[in-house]
């Protein structure tokens, strides 16, 4: 990820294995990390249990909080994908209990038909 696209708020994908080894003491014995994706510092997490959001705050990024958010919770979602003129794709997700919808953006170099479909895959079990 380019520090423009970073700046730009554009999500990247992370290595798995580098998740799984972060979060090990989020993650329950049976959870795994699927995907994840990156925004500057901040990470949004896909296990087979639940989406985690991880927004790292300060200066150095000491402090961070993890934000779990069961499938179950998750009400509908939708993609849009990067055009001709417009380089980014965005997903958007609306939680039960909140009005707005989580949105993150992405570069044209993460699938978000791919994102889409893990998501899909644990929502709609």
């Amino acid at each position: 990820m380019g520090v423009f696209d970073g700046l730009m708020g554009n999500a990247s994908e992370v290595s798995v294995e580098k998740i799984n080894e972060e979060l090990k003491e989020i993650l329950i014995p049976s959870e795994s990390v699927e995907h994840a994706y990156k925004v500057i510092r901040d990470m949004f997490v896909f296990t087979n249990k639940r989406l985690i959001l991880i927004d790292k705050q300060g200066m150095i990024g000491k402090k961070v909080e993890y934000h779990s958010i069961p499938y179950r919770s998750i009400l509908h979602f939708s993609v849009e994908n990067a055009g001709t003129f417009d380089l980014d794709a965005e997903l958007k997700i609306w939680v039960s209990g909140s009005e707005l919808p989580i949105q993150k953006t992405f570069n044209r170099s993460t699938n978000i038909y791919n994102v889409q479909r893990v998501l899909a895959e644990y929502v709609l079990k």
